[in-house]
Formats: structure tokens, sequence, C-alpha cells
């Protein structure tokens, strides 16, 4: 086994942290254009607004999926209000760091939401915290039930502070830092297939993540767990985690995946995958509708 403490083993050979961190030179892999150790805006950019009472400012990343999943199911349960244009918020091209986002949400990280069904507005941000808003305003996907309600919150607390380790963690080192680092994918992995276990062996005796009843912790999971095991993330992680061995887990994330309001959610604001499956802007169902008409049945 290597000596830790020697140097030479290091990654790169011979480095020793500083006493005292600066940022010197770009990194974090193909992210690296966008990171960046201070906060604030970059570049002065007004946000646009549509006609509908709820603008959500986002991209089709996991965080993203979970809102405009959300924001599907209740036009599917009849809340006509749920009406929302979706803008797309391109992180690549660093998006998030425009005035109009950052005033909206000073972490600049995706996605935020407007309601302009009140006055003054109201802004939220942090994909949870939306999900919340949203379920408290409309009544829907929220138990009220107090033993019911703290387990939803309970799930949707772990899966915000689990997920980290997923894609910040496992996705990072696994498919996009610079290079491979054993130690990391390792750690990461490990961590990762230990939450799997989390999910499988509560699945095994729950339909979904509270009992019978869908709600916004099943909301909140499934992209980021839900993504793995489509094979939507991280290419090669569901072979590598071994994901099929899930039996409960995958049996609950093909009943969600199969869901009409998940279909049409996760299209929206994509920024990857074929580009016939993408709705890089959301303003009406028909939006929606003309790429669903395209796809395989």
């Amino acid at each position: 086994m290597a000596d830790a403490s020697d140097p030479a083993n290091n990654q790169p050979a011979g480095y020793v942290p500083p006493k005292v961190w600066t940022w010197e030179q770009p990194s974090g892999g193909q992210f690296a254009n966008i990171n960046r150790p201070v906060s604030g805006a970059t570049h002065d950019k007004v946000l646009p607004v549509g006609e509908h009472p709820i603008q959500l400012y986002s991209l089709g990343t996991p965080n993203g999926q979970k809102v405009t999943i959300l924001l599907e199911e209740l036009l599917a349960a009849g809340h006509a209000g749920a009406e929302y244009d979706a803008w797309k918020i391109n992180i690549g091209e660093g998006d998030q760091f425009g005035s109009g986002f950052v005033e909206i949400n000073p972490n600049s990280k995706i996605p935020a939401m407007v309601d302009h069904s009140v006055s003054p507005n109201i802004t939220v941000f942090e994909s949870g915290a939306i999900l919340v808003y949203l379920a408290e305003k409309f009544g829907a996907f929220l138990p009220t039930d107090p033993a019911k309600r703290a387990q939803t919150m309970s799930w949707l607390m772990w899966q915000m502070g689990s997920a980290p380790f997923l894609g910040g963690g496992f996705g990072h080192f696994f498919a996009y830092a610079p290079f491979k680092i054993e130690y990391a994918i390792n750690r990461y992995a490990m961590e990762v297939k230990r939450q799997l276990h989390v999910l499988d062996t509560h699945l095994a005796k729950s339909k979904f993540m509270v009992g019978d009843e869908y709600t916004i912790a099943d909301i909140a999971i499934w992209p980021w767990y839900g993504g793995v095991a489509r094979g939507d993330a991280y290419a090669g992680a569901a072979e590598f985690l071994n994901i099929g061995e899930y039996e409960h887990f995958n049996r609950w994330a093909a009943e969600v995946g199969e869901r009409e309001a998940v279909q049409r959610g996760r299209l929206v604001n994509r920024g990857s995958g074929p580009e016939d499956q993408r709705v890089p802007e959301r303003h009406s169902a028909a939006d929606i509708d003309a790429v669903r008409a395209k796809m395989p049945a």
C-alpha cells in the first residue's frame, strides 16, 4: 500500500497542500471555465418573463427535472394554476451568473422560480424548496397526515443530502474529472451503492417512498437515481454500479418512469441527449406534445 504521507504518491506526484489555498488556475475538469471561488453576477442579463403564473429558470439536469416533473404532475391532476414558462439557463455558458438570475438566486444554481400569481411576486430557489412550495400551494403530492408528511419530508431531505455524493462525488470522478483517481471513484462508488441499498431495502416494503402514496419524495429522488438506472447519467455507471441487483429499487424506478407527467417533465430544458428529445423552452403543453409525437412509443 502506498505511503499516504509521502508527497511522491500524491496526484500530481509531489503535491503538498499549501497552508492557505489560492485560486491560481482553473479547476474542475470540463466545468473549469465556470468554476470560481466567489459569488455574484459576471454580466448584466435581464431574465425573460412569459405569460404564465409560474416562471421557471432552469436546465434539464436531475435538479431541474424535479420541478418540471412536479409541474407536469400538477397540470395532469387538473391544477390549471400550475401553467408555467420554463426558460433554459445554460450553465455551461455561465447563464447562471447573469444579473437577473443572481437577483432571484444569489447562489447561482438552477433551478429558480418566480410565482407571479401573488403580489408581491414570490421567488424560490433550491429544488427541494420549490417542490415544497408548489406542493403546499396546490395542496398536492404532500400528505396532510402528520406522520406521512414527516416521512415525505424525511425522504426529501435524504435526497437533498445524498445526491451530492452521487453527482458531485461519484459522477464527477467517474465521468468528468480530467483523469481517473481510483481512490476517489472507489470512495464514492461505495457510498452510492450504500444509498441504493437504502432505497432497495425501503422499497421492498413500500410501493412508493411513502407507502402507496406518490409524493414529492418520489419526484425528488427519481431524476437522480432513476436516471442512473435508465443509463441516462454518467455513461457506463449503471453497469459499473451493478444497478440490476437492486430488484425493488428497479421496480420503483420503472413504475415512476412510466408516468406520463414524468416522461413529459424530463424533456423540458434539456441540454443533452438526442436533439429530437429535447424541449429547450416550454411555454405551453404543445411544446412538449410536438416532441413526444416524434418519439418512439
